[in-house]
C-alpha cells in the first residue's frame, strides 16, 4: 500500500485559502492557491496530501450541504481537477475528508424534512422524530453529532443513504481521481458502514486508502482488514509533545511499546497508524513545546516511530497558534510558504522514510532509555535503523551493543562508529542504518 510509504501533508483549504467563515455564496476561484504552493510541499519531501473538507457547507466545511459541488467560497469542480491533476503530475497523492457521520442544515435532503416534514423522502435519512422540537425550534427533533445541532447526524443504516454517499464517493473518483479518504469521526460511523464503505472502495480503486480519525481505545475496532487501512494516532499524540515538555521520554516509548512493541500481546503490530504533533482540530505544536529545541526532535520521533507521518500546513516552518483562540487561529491563512531550519530538516526526514524500509515497515524495539534520551530500533528482514534522539542542552555517550561497528545517518549522510559508545550532542537527532 502506497500510503505506508507516503509522508502526508494536511491543508485546511477554507482556511488556507482565505474564505469566509460563513458561506457567502460568492464564488470565488481561491483553491488555486494549492498550484502555487506545490513545489514547496514537494521540497518538504511530501508525497501525499489530505484535504480537510472541500465541499459544499454553511461554515467550516463539516457541515455538508452538498457532496458533489466545491464550495463557492475554494471556487469551481473545474478548479479543484485542476489542482488533483497538477499534484498527481508530480506524484502527490489526493486524500479528501469525508464527512459522512453527519451534514449540515443547508443539506439538501434535510432542507426538505424542514419543509415537507413527514411528507418528504427524506425524513429517515435521519434520526427525527416529529414529536419533539430543536434548538432552531423547527417543530421537529433530529439527532445532532454529539449534541451539536448544527451537525445533523445521517442514518447509515438507510440504503439510500449509503447509496447516495457510495455514488458520492465513485464520482470523486471519476472527477478528481482521489486516492483515499480520510474519515471524519470515524469512532461514531456504523460498524456495518464502515465495513461496506471499506468493501465499495477495494471494487473502486486498487490501494484506495481510508484512514479514520479516532481518539481513545483500542483502535482495531476501526482498522481491520474489513474497515480501515489506518487511524490517527492520539494516544501518541499526547505522548510525543508530553515527554519534551516534562523531560520524560519514558512516556511516548512506553506508548509506542505498548502499540508496536516486540510481545505477542502488543496492539498494533505489523499496522500503519497516521502520526501527527497537530492538525486542525489542536494548538500548534510550536505553540505547546516549553522548549523550542525540541521542535527538531519531535519531528524526528515521529517520522522514525512505527506509522505514516502528516505534517499541518504552517506547522513545518514553527508557525505558533493556541486552541483557546478558537478553531479558526489554528486555520490560518498564510501570504505564501516560510522555509527555514525547520522545513529543511522535515525535507531531511521526509526523504530518509520514504527511503527505509526499516522505517515504513520495520518492528520496534527500545534500546535505550533515559528520561532525557531515547535509542529505538527499527528492524525488517533487510534493513535496521536506529532513532537516537537527545533531548537534554547537555551531551550524552550513550553505551550498547549496536551488533556492528558502523552506521549512515540517513538524515545528513554521515557515517557513525559506534566503538567507544556513542556520543549524543545536546538536543540531537539521528537515524543511523546499520552496517549489515
Amino acid at each position: 500500500m502506497w500510503a505506508y510509504e507516503s509522508v502526508f501533508y494536511q491543508i485546511y483549504p477554507l482556511g488556507f485559502c482565505g474564505a469566509p467563515f460563513e458561506n457567502d455564496g460568492i464564488l470565488e476561484h481561491r483553491i488555486s492557491k494549492v498550484n502555487e504552493w506545490i513545489p514547496h510541499i514537494k521540497k518538504l519531501g511530501a508525497n501525499a496530501i489530505y484535504f480537510s473538507p472541500v465541499f459544499e457547507s454553511d461554515t467550516h466545511g463539516y457541515n455538508t450541504r452538498d457532496y458533489t459541488k466545491i464550495d463557492t467560497r475554494l471556487g469551481t469542480n473545474e478548479d479543484f481537477k485542476q489542482v488533483c491533476e497538477n499534484l498527481h503530475k508530480e506524484g502527490i497523492r489526493v486524500v479528501l475528508d469525508g464527512v459522512f457521520n453527519h451534514v449540515g442544515r443547508g443539506f439538501w435532503a434535510f432542507q426538505d424534512v424542514l419543509l415537507k416534514r413527514w411528507d418528504s423522502p427524506y425524513k429517515d435519512w435521519f434520526h427525527i422524530s416529529f414529536d419533539g422540537n430543536s434548538n432552531y425550534n423547527d417543530g421537529l427533533w433530529y439527532e445532532g453529532w454529539e449534541g451539536n445541532y448544527d451537525l445533523v447526524k445521517l442514518n447509515l443504516r438507510n440504503d439510500a443513504v449509503v447509496s447516495h454517499i457510495f455514488d458520492v464517493i465513485k464520482g470523486w473518483v471519476e472527477e478528481f481521481d482521489i486516492d483515499g479518504l480520510r474519515l471524519d469521526v470515524a469512532y461514531c460511523l456504523d460498524h456495518d458502514f464502515l465495513r461496506r464503505l471499506r468493501q465499495f472502495c477495494d471494487g473502486l480503486k486498487q490501494d484506495f486508502f481510508l484512514v479514520g480519525e479516532t481518539l481513545h481505545g483500542d483502535y482495531n475496532q476501526w482498522m481491520n482488514d474489513g474497515m480501515c487501512h489506518s487511524v490517527t494516532n492520539y494516544e501518541c499524540y499526547k505522548g510525543l509533545h508530553s515527554s519534551f515538555n516534562s523531560m520524560n521520554m519514558f512516556e511516548i516509548v512506553h506508548s509506542l511499546l505498548r502499540q508496536f512493541g516486540p510481545e505477542n500481546w502488543t496492539l498494533y503490530k505489523g499496522k500503519h497508524l497516521l502520526s501527527f504533533v497537530d492538525n486542525h482540530d489542536v494548538s500548534r505544536v510550536a505553540s505547546i513545546l516549553n522548549n523550542e529545541k525540541h521542535l527538531p526532535l519531535i519531528y524526528a520521533v515521529s517520522f522514525g516511530m512505527p506509522g505514516i507521518p502528516c505534517v499541518y500546513y504552517g506547522s513545518e516552518w514553527g508557525a505558533k497558534a493556541d486552541k483557546r483562540e478558537g478553531d479558526p487561529a489554528l486555520r490560518p491563512c498564510f501570504a505564501e510558504p516560510v522555509e527555514n531550519e525547520l522545513t529543511e530538516w522535515i525535507g531531511k526526514l521526509a526523504a530518509a522514510k520514504k527511503e527505509s524500509k526499516a522505517l515504513n515497515y520495520g518492528e520496534f524495539r527500545s534500546v535505550v532509555l533515559t528520561n532525557k534520551q531515547c535509542i529505538f530500533e527499527r528492524k525488517t528482514d533487510g534493513e535496521r535503523v536506529l532513532v537516537a534522539i537527545n533531548a537534554d542542552g547537555e551531551s550524552y555517550t550513550a553505551h550498547f551493543d549496536a551488533g556492528c561497528g558502523t552506521a549512515v545517518d540517513l538524515i545528513t549522510g554521515k557515517e557513525h562508529d559506534f566503538g567507544g559508545g556513542s556520543e549524543l550532542p545536546p538536543y540531537s537527532a539521528y537515524f543511523w542504518k546499520m552496517e549489515h
